[in-house]
């Protein structure tokens, strides 16, 4: 059964459970009820449909589901062909892992759930994800064994046929025949995956290049069979200077065997666009330490790993899984993900990425995400789906290569015609000729794979430079931007916040006022809490046991430290506790004007100092800044923070446009409004407020540090979070688009150039024509030449 009849079984049972509950015991499915956003396979294109009214039909207890009325037509005029067990070709596939589903690279919305070929192309289907246990693709190794096969063959037909007359005056007896017997096996045997896709290509209507290949191929094959069988059928013109009639089994021989070879170099360049996804892959760790709970150590499958394990990871270890710190101080290098080559250390608390590898320290870590939840399985997704998906520029290929094919035969029919009707003699077998190499030189697939081989390259790229795109739209639209909106908290800056100054009022200490407010803080969940403790822990303070600790929601905390009533938070929390706080206002203000949040302390009744906490701007963020400029873009500042505080930020930065206090509404509206005026504008942030705008924005992008809600509404993602990855996006955008472009030019010339040629429009000028056997080289180094160029991207400069 073929790939196309499987999956047409496979959708079958899978929509019929209901009908029969055995239906889908094979596979393994369970009754399941079709909802609107279920997908179907349409039983005579193999297309991914959706179930809509008027295109559904039921056959046998099965409901089947169709992509257009054409589709439906056929499959109600003959309905056995389509579900019944075919011959098809088979080879020695390797056992892929189990759910494995096959996409074409050209029509991605083909899957299937076995290797075969595409229904609408020919071309052979390959994993949607691959994997590092892949062996070599079964059709290379397949057409490999053909090609070395039966090249020895098809050197000697083509040598008997150039020059066979010098070895005797008058020509080798029976020389038709003994060519007949060589080519027979390169064209029947090596050939009959190219006539199987031949005949498939007819019979779904769907013509493409093995169409042609194999129209030229029978037609070159079949013309010289019966010349040779029944010479005496064609007229004198025909017959060659000896009285033989010309045959062309060297040129049907030779096709097929450049056209293995073509097809050979092409599935080899095809595998190295998925390098960058097996490179991903081969990060992870194949074990995992786990520490059990009697302190016990032990070597175990990553897979057996589980949320909450705690786990030893030591020195020249890659972390397993992602999670935090326990124990232990190192740092990681983690340029493997985020592309950033500077080692980062990691405290307890910090958290890990699976993968990263440990260079110093031992660690204890939490296990925290495991499986698919991983930042590592999360980036082969994105970047997986992200190959696979369609670029707007696309489109006109697509149009083409629509017509492409009718196109070509009507120009290989009047070839036939126009050289039998008017060339010079023997005028028909110049027209023959030529029809055959036009029929051979045209390659759709070199138009169809202009773009997915860019994309497939470039995406690849970008994962290793911490970039994540999560289509070819967004690595189109990346360079048209000119407007960038950048959010404040976790985005120009830390997103942690960080101790910064401390003052005493008269009569106390700035030692004192610290060691109290963190004693006190101990207690409170509070980031800006958490920054404080961890400063006076920096410095060495012993802190004491806070009492009678209590939290009042939005302006601070009370309690007891050594004795003493504390109270620690803003101006309305001192208004309750009637302790005046305005002699340390001025210095408070000073403080929030360079971008702080400012707490009071009070210590029975009296104020004893202030704390300020800051989110500091991350080192990166200048740089980054400075350099989007520099690329034209205008910056804008748009956060939900104080507008005294957004400003002092955007002051250190240079950013003139800023917004503070915006509700997620009011940043959404500031994107429309931009777009209003014309600007294609992009987004950035990292936090759940920011979803609708990066949603809304030409370009969405995700600090990979920030929320699920946040990356998953973005178009682009930042692994590391740093801003200085949007000039790499735009430089790759670039170089990408540029690389489509000079795909389809080429793709377009050589059509436009190639098919003209082998229809002979040079003859009345040189004399020469072009033979069908150059035609097929030129033919297969065609797709290979656009794949080679794709993989170019894959040096890009960082």
């Amino acid at each position: 059964m073929d790939s196309k009849t499987e999956h047409s079984h496979h959708a079958g049972h899978e929509h019929a459970a209901h009908h029969d509950a055995d239906g889908g015991a094979g596979n393994g499915h369970t009754a399941v009820a079709p909802s609107p956003e279920q997908r179907f396979t349409d039983p005579v294109c193999g297309m991914q449909v959706a179930a809509k009214p008027g295109r559904t039909i039921e056959y046998n207890g099965t409901d089947y589901h169709f992509c257009s009325a054409g589709c439906m037509t056929k499959f109600q005029a003959h309905p056995q062909n389509y579900l019944a067990p075919v011959h098809a070709e088979r080879t020695s596939a390797p056992a892929a892992p189990e759910g494995t589903i096959y996409t074409c690279p050209m029509h991605p919305e083909i899957q299937e759930s076995k290797p075969g070929n595409c229904p609408l192309c020919g071309m052979a289907l390959e994993p949607l994800m691959p994997s590092l246990d892949d062996e070599d693709n079964p059709e290379l190794v397949d057409f490999r064994r053909r090609f070395w096969w039966t090249l020895p063959l098809s050197l000697a037909v083509f040598s008997l046929a150039m020059f066979g007359h010098l070895l005797l005056p008058n020509g080798l007896p029976y020389q038709n025949w003994v060519e007949l017997a060589l080519s027979s096996p390169v064209v029947l045997w090596a050939g009959w995956p190219f006539f199987v896709r031949w005949a498939r290509s007819i019979a779904n209507r769907s013509p493409n290049m093995w169409t042609l290949i194999g129209s030229g191929v029978a037609a070159a094959y079949g013309y010289s069979l019966v010349a040779t069988v029944a010479p005496g059928l064609f007229p004198a013109a025909f017959a060659s200077h000896g009285g033989r009639v010309g045959v062309y089994y060297e040129a049907a021989a030779v096709i097929v065997s450049l056209t293995l070879l073509g097809q050979i170099m092409e599935l080899r360049a095809r595998s190295q666009t998925s390098s960058a996804i097996k490179a991903l892959l081969g990060l992870a760790p194949k074990t995992a330490r786990r520490i059990r709970q009697d302190g016990i150590e032990e070597d175990i499958p990553l897979t057996h790993v589980h949320i909450g394990d705690a786990l030893r990871v030591r020195p020249g270890e890659k972390v397993p899984v992602d999670g935090a710190v326990l124990e232990g101080e190192s740092a990681l290098d983690e340029s493997m993900l985020t592309g950033e080559p500077i080692p980062v250390t990691k405290r307890p608390g910090d958290k890990l990425i699976g993968a990263t590898i440990n260079t110093s320290g031992s660690l204890i870590m939490r296990a925290d995400k495991v499986g698919s939840q991983t930042m590592l399985s999360q980036i082969v997704q994105m970047v997986a789906g992200a190959q696979r998906s369609r670029a707007p520029m696309q489109r006109l290929a697509d149009v083409v290569a629509g017509y492409f094919v009718a196109a070509v035969v009507s120009i290989a029919l009047l070839t036939l015609i126009g050289w039998g009707l008017f060339g010079p003699e023997p005028s028909w077998v110049y027209g023959f000729v030529n029809a055959v190499a036009v029929l051979i030189i045209a390659c759709p697939c070199a138009l169809g794979l202009a773009t997915p081989m860019s994309i497939m390259a470039a995406t690849g790229r970008a994962a290793t430079q911490g970039i994540l795109f999560r289509n070819a739209a967004a690595i189109e639209d990346m360079r048209k931007i000119d407007t960038l909106i950048v959010d404040k908290t976790g985005t120009l800056t830390e997103g942690k916040p960080a101790f910064d100054s401390v003052v005493a009022a008269p009569g106390f200490t700035e030692h004192d006022v610290l060691q109290v407010a963190a004693s006190i803080d101990q207690g409170s969940e509070h980031p800006l809490a958490h920054a404080i403790v961890a400063e006076a822990h920096k410095r060495g303070l012993t802190l004491d046991k806070p009492e009678a600790f209590e939290s009042s929601s939005g302006i601070g905390v009370r309690g007891i430290v050594a004795g003493r009533r504390i109270a620690i938070g803003n101006t309305a929390l001192m208004d309750t506790e009637k302790v005046d706080w305005h002699s340390l206002a001025d210095q408070a203000e000073a403080l929030r004007g360079q971008g702080a949040s400012v707490m009071y302390l009070a210590s029975d009744g009296r104020l004893a100092g202030l704390l300020a906490v800051s989110d500091p701007i991350k080192a990166s963020t200048p740089e980054a800044l400075e350099t989007l400029r520099k690329d034209g873009l205008n910056i804008i500042m748009a956060t939900g923070d104080g507008l005294t505080t957004a400003q002092s930020v955007g002051r250190k930065l240079g950013i003139s446009e800023v917004y503070g206090e915006v509700k997620p509404q009011d940043k959404l509206l500031l994107v429309e409004k931009l777009q209003g005026q014309g600007k294609k504008v992009a987004m950035v942030g990292d936090g759940i407020n920011d979803s609708p705008a990066l949603a809304r924005a030409d370009v969405g992008i995700a600090m990979g540090t920030g929320t699920d809600v946040a990356i998953n509404s973005a178009h682009i993602t930042l692994v590391k979070g740093d801003l200085r990855a949007i000039a790499r996006a735009r430089v790759l955008s670039t170089e990408t688009v540029r690389n489509m472009r000079q795909n389809l030019a080429f793709a377009f010339i050589y059509n436009a150039l190639g098919i003209p040629l082998a229809a002979g429009v040079l003859y009345p000028f040189t004399g020469q024509l072009l033979s069908p056997m150059i035609a097929a080289l030129a033919m297969s180094l065609s797709s290979v030449s656009v794949i080679t160029n794709a993989l170019r991207l894959r040096g890009t400069s960082k």
